[in-house]
C-alpha cells in the first residue's frame, strides 16, 4: 500500500491524556481515535495490526480442535439470573431495558450464553468433549478507565469454552488450551510466562494467566531462580516455617505514640523494628467488618483474604468504619478488645512481644502477645509473598517481575453448567453434569502489551509477526526519475515475493520520512535515493537492533529474502 493513500494521522507530541507508553504511541502513530472514555477507534494501522493478531489466534484455536461460533453480545437477564451473577457481578456489568422493559445486559463475558446453547443440543457424552471459540466485542463498565487499550471499557477479546464427560477429560481439554496458548504467545514474538493465578469473578477450581513481561505491567509475578513455579503475587503461597515454643512477655502495657500514625513513625518512636509491630487493617467482607493483622513489614492480600472465607466481594473498610469497630482514629486500630473476627497470618506466630494500636488516639500496646492477649479466630496465609521468601515448590530463590495479563485460562468445573442443568446422559445411561473449561485472551490489549514491552525513545518496534506492515520502502527524492522509477520497480517485486510493504511515496523531507517509520514500528527498513540507486543498492535497516547493511539492487530477491529470513529469526 502507499503512505499518500493511507489515513495515517500521526502526531507530533503525545496527547496530555495517555498515561502510559502504549496509549502514548498508539495515539501518536495514528493507530487509534479516542470517541470517549474508555471507548477507542481502531484507525487502518491499528486494524492491521489487530488482525494480524487475530489471524494467528485463529490458527492455533483451529489447530487445537476449537471450532468458531459468533455470540450476541446482548444478553438477556434472566440467564445470569440462573447463575446467580445479575445481582452479584458487580457495577462492571452494563444493564439495560428493551422497550417491553425486559433486562439485558452488553455481554463482559459469556458463559452463560454459550453454556444455554450448548445445553439446548448436547444430551449425550458421546458428543463430548465440545470446544467452541469467538473473536468478539466486550463491555466492562470500568470504574476508571485508563491506560488506552490496557484497561478499556470496550475491547476485543477471544474466549473459548470447553464441555467435558468427566475430569480426565476436562483437564486433557485445559493441557491442549494450555499449550496453545504457549503458541499463541510464542507466534507473536512476545516475552511471557505463564502463572498460577487466582480464579476472581469468573470462579473455578484453578486457572492460569499468561502475563507478558513489561515493567509498566499493573501485576507482580512471583518466580523461582531453581524451578519452574510461577504465580501472580494474589496466589502465590508464602511458606510457613514452624518455630520453636515462644518466649514469654511482660505483661502488655499502654504508650503514648502521639501523632505517629503510620508503622515507620511508630518504630522510630518506640525503637522497635518494623517486624515486632503488628497492623491491624479492617476489611468489610461480603458486607461484615473483619480485622486482618499482617507485621509491620508485610502487607494483606485481599485475594488471599477473600479466597480463605469463601467470600465474594472483599475491600478495604472506609474511615467510618473503621472508627466504629474499633472507637479510634486511623493509624491507632489494634486487635485487643475488638468484637469483630480476628483472622492473624501465619508468620505472626513465629514471634512474641508485640506493638499493636491502643484502639485510642495517640496510643499503642507494647508487650503483646496476640494467643493471650487477643482473640484471634484463626491463622492463615494472608499476606502478599516478598523476593525474601523462599520458594513454595522447591524452597529456591524467589524474584519478582511486573506483567501485563494478556491470556487467563480457567479450570470452571461444574459452577455455570450445574446451575444452568447442562448435562448429558454417561456411559450408563445416568445424568450427569457437564464440566467447563473457559479460556480468554484479550486481542485489543496484546497490541498495547506488545508496545509496552516493545519501544525506544522513537517509537514503537513491533514483532514482525503483528507490524501493520512487515516493511516500509521510502523514496528519498520524487523529483529524480530514475529513482522513482527504481522505487516502483522495488515495490511492485516486493509484493510479487509476498512482502507486506508500505510504499512511502509522500512529498516530504526524508527527516519527517524517517520518523515516521521508526514511530510505526515497522521491522525492516528500505530506503533509495539518488546517491545508493548511483552505487547499484538498497540501505536496510533494522528496525529493532538498528543494523544497517545495502542490498544490491542487481539479485535483489535473493538478497533480500536472506535479510529477511535474518531479521525474523531474531523475533522468534
Amino acid at each position: 500500500m502507499r503512505f499518500s493513500s493511507l489515513y495515517i494521522p500521526t502526531l507530533k507530541e503525545s496527547p496530555a491524556e495517555a498515561e502510559v507508553i502504549s496509549h502514548k504511541l498508539l495515539l501518536r502513530a495514528g493507530m487509534i481515535r479516542k470517541l470517549t472514555s474508555g471507548l477507542y477507534t481502531y484507525l487502518p494501522l491499528g486494524l492491521r495490526v489487530l488482525k494480524k493478531i487475530s489471524a494467528i489466534v485463529r490458527e492455533e484455536m483451529d489447530r487445537a480442535g476449537f471450532q468458531e461460533v459468533l455470540l450476541p453480545m446482548v444478553q438477556p437477564a434472566d440467564l445470569w439470573r440462573e447463575t446467580g451473577r445479575w445481582e452479584h457481578y458487580g457495577k462492571e456489568l452494563l444493564r439495560f431495558k428493551d422497550r417491553n422493559e425486559r433486562d439485558y445486559c452488553l455481554g463482559p463475558t459469556h458463559e452463560e450464553v454459550m453454556t444455554d446453547l450448548v445445553r439446548g443440543e448436547i444430551k449425550s457424552y458421546r458428543q463430548l468433549p465440545l470446544r467452541l471459540y469467538q473473536l468478539h466485542t466486550k463491555f466492562r463498565d470500568e470504574m476508571r478507565p485508563r491506560f488506552g487499550l490496557m484497561r478499556g471499557r470496550e475491547f476485543i477479546m477471544k474466549d473459548a469454552y470447553s464441555y467435558d464427560a468427566d475430569l480426565p477429560q476436562a483437564q486433557e481439554s485445559y493441557r491442549i488450551m494450555h499449550e496453545c496458548y504457549t503458541r499463541i504467545f510464542t507466534r507473536l514474538g512476545l516475552k511471557f510466562r505463564a502463572v498460577e493465578a487466582d480464579t476472581g469473578s469468573i470462579g473455578g477450581n484453578f486457572s492460569h494467566e499468561f502475563m507478558v513481561l513489561a515493567d509498566s505491567g499493573e501485576d507482580t509475578i512471583a518466580y523461582c531462580h531453581d524451578c519452574d513455579f510461577a504465580a501472580n503475587v494474589e496466589r502465590a503461597d508464602v511458606v510457613y516455617q514452624e518455630a520453636a515454643a515462644k518466649t514469654p512477655c511482660q505483661a502488655l502495657e499502654s504508650v503514648a505514640t502521639p501523632k505517629a500514625h503510620t508503622v515507620e513513625e511508630v518504630a522510630s518512636l518506640l525503637g522497635v523494628t518494623h517486624d515486632k509491630i503488628v497492623k491491624t487493617m479492617i476489611f468489610v467482607v461480603d458486607g461484615k467488618a473483619v480485622a486482618v493483622l499482617v507485621r509491620g513489614d508485610h502487607e494483606v492480600n485481599d485475594v488471599k483474604l477473600g479466597r480463605y472465607l469463601k467470600a465474594s466481594q472483599v475491600e478495604l473498610a472506609s474511615q467510618d468504619v473503621v472508627e466504629r469497630v474499633t472507637h479510634a482514629p486511623l493509624g491507632f486500630a489494634g486487635p485487643c478488645g475488638l468484637e469483630i473476627p480476628i483472622y492473624a497470618d501465619n508468620s505472626l506466630r513465629l514471634g512474641n512481644d508485640y506493638v499493636v494500636g491502643g484502639n485510642c488516639a495517640d496510643t499503642h500496646l507494647i508487650h503483646i502477645d496476640l494467643d493471650r492477649d487477643t482473640k484471634i479466630s484463626a491463622y492463615a496465609d494472608l499476606r502478599t509473598i516478598l523476593e525474601s521468601d523462599p520458594c513454595p515448590r522447591c524452597g529456591g530463590q524467589i524474584s519478582l517481575t511486573r506483567g501485563i495479563e494478556v491470556g487467563h485460562i480457567f479450570m470452571l468445573g461444574t459452577k455455570y453448567s450445574q446451575a444452568m442443568h447442562a448435562t448429558v446422559l454417561n456411559e450408563q445411561g445416568v445424568e450427569t453434569t457437564m464440566i467447563m473449561g473457559c479460556y480468554g485472551i484479550g486481542i485489543s490489549r496484546i497490541a498495547a502489551a506488545a508496545i509496552e514491552q516493545n519501544h525506544d525513545e522513537a517509537g514503537i518496534v513491533f514483532p514482525w509477526q503483528i507490524a501493520p506492515f512487515s516493511c516500509i520502502l521510502i523514496n528519498l527524492d520524487l523529483k529524480n526519475p530514475e529513482v522513482c522509477a527504481k522505487v516502483e520497480w522495488l515495490y511492485q517485486h516486493l509484493k510479487s515475493m509476498g512482502v507486506d510493504v508500505l510504499l512511502d511515496d509522500r512529498n516530504e523531507r526524508p527527516g519527517v520520512k524517517f520518523k515516521d517509520a521508526d514511530l510505526l514500528g515497522i521491522p525492516m527498513q528500505l530506503v533509495l535515493g539518488g546517491k545508493s540507486l548511483a552505487r547499484g543498492v538498497v540501505e536496510a535497516t533494522e528496525r529493532a537492533s538498528r543494523e544497517k547493511c545495502e542490498l544490491p539492487l542487481e539479485g535483489f530477491a535473493e538478497a533480500f529474502s536472506a535479510w529477511q529470513d535474518k531479521v525474523m529469526a531474531k523475533s522468534q
